[in-house]
């Protein structure tokens, strides 16, 4: 868990300090107040480019443009710091060392649910593989590793292919760092979906269950179904199979209903079940809980579900972060919970917490 937070020149925030004791938090205001800059400063205290998938450009403040830096003192005492400057890549530090971004997801373990993703069901695959790909890195933090080798050596091997090269010679290791790094994915996003269903399995909650199968991963033997494949990627100017064009069904288990086919509320309920079983697994599997992002939820929740919604997270005991415009919307937690508020003022958001 996270002891302290702190954000400096990140999106809206010039300054911004919490400390924390392990609650949840919730931190509510009028849209475009700053919220969820502070649920994505603590997404990036994990691999990649967190929740909303900006570059380290993006996240700078625009009108000091002098580089972003996040700060968290962790639980078991050590810091994380990850920080960037103008025209310059992020850096990650853990206490004072610096590290790759992958050393993250061996540290702390991140989960989150955004309104962007109310329609991951309905819309095209590259978004229900993403989400995917972030379940799994919660379990396997090498995932990360495995799926930067796999689309480094497909990128090469595109430009092969664009460039009409015939030459097998060219090819054949391309295509095996491809077939071995693509074992690897799928392995951990088998894993992955092990882990969810069982920790979905075993529980009471009051959040639909979800049957996951991933489809379209491409044949067990990939080397060799990329050499026999050249001439017609050649034509396309691209890898046509493999675990990049996976996808990931989900059906609504009581009703045996594609998700894609349930109503908005349904589909919403069936992501938040999802979020809750990987903070399930994840504690049953590491012992520790997770961190869980949760922007703007309670929102689309009845005053029962977000009731219900609040009491799962506190049996998990996870650390979560929730924004909401009104603290209303928050009641049913009380004193579980701690509080601030944001304000926007001249452009910059105002952080304040409630007693």
């Amino acid at each position: 868990m996270l002891t302290e937070l702190t954000l400096l020149q990140f999106r809206s925030h010039r300054r911004a300090e919490l400390h924390l004791d392990g609650r949840p938090v919730a931190i509510f205001g009028p849209n475009g107040a700053g919220k969820t800059n502070i649920l994505e400063a603590v997404s990036m205290l994990s691999p990649g480019r967190g929740l909303r998938r900006a570059s380290a450009e993006e996240l700078m403040r625009r009108d000091e443009a002098v580089g972003w830096k996040i700060t968290a003192q962790l639980g078991n005492g050590q810091e994380v710091e990850t920080s960037a400057r103008p025209g310059q890549g992020r850096e990650v530090l853990i206490d004072g060392k610096t590290v790759a971004q992958v050393a993250l997801g061996r540290l702390l373990r991140v989960v989150w649910l955004v309104p962007a993703m109310d329609r991951l069901w309905i819309e095209g695959a590259e978004g229900r593989r993403r989400f995917l790909d972030r379940l799994t890195l919660s379990f396997v933090p090498t995932h990360a590793d495995a799926v930067l080798t796999y689309e480094k050596a497909m990128r090469e091997r595109n430009r092969l292919l664009k460039d009409m090269v015939r030459d097998a010679a060219w090819y054949h290791a391309l295509e095996q760092r491809m077939a071995e790094a693509g074992a690897e994915i799928r392995a951990n996003r088998g894993l992955a979906l092990s882990r969810l269903r069982a920790a979905q399995t075993d529980s009471e909650t009051a959040f639909p269950a979800a049957e996951l199968t991933i489809v379209s991963e491409g044949p067990d033997s990939l080397a060799e179904a990329l050499a026999e494949g050249r001439s017609r990627d050649m034509a396309a100017g691209r890898t046509l199979q493999g675990p990049h064009r996976a996808d990931l069904e989900a059906i609504y288990a009581v009703k045996t209903q594609p998700a894609a086919q349930c109503s908005t509320g349904e589909q919403k309920a069936l992501l938040i079940s999802l979020i809750l079983a990987n903070a399930r697994a994840l504690k049953q599997e590491t012992g520790a809980a997770p961190i869980v992002l949760l922007d703007e939820v309670a929102a689309h929740l009845d005053a029962d579900r977000r009731a219900a919604l609040y009491d799962e997270i506190c049996a998990l005991g996870v650390q979560a972060f929730m924004t909401g415009t009104d603290g209303n919307l928050f009641d049913s937690l009380g004193s579980r919970a701690q509080y601030w508020t944001v304000s926007e003022k001249a452009g910059t958001s105002v952080l304040h917490q409630e007693s």
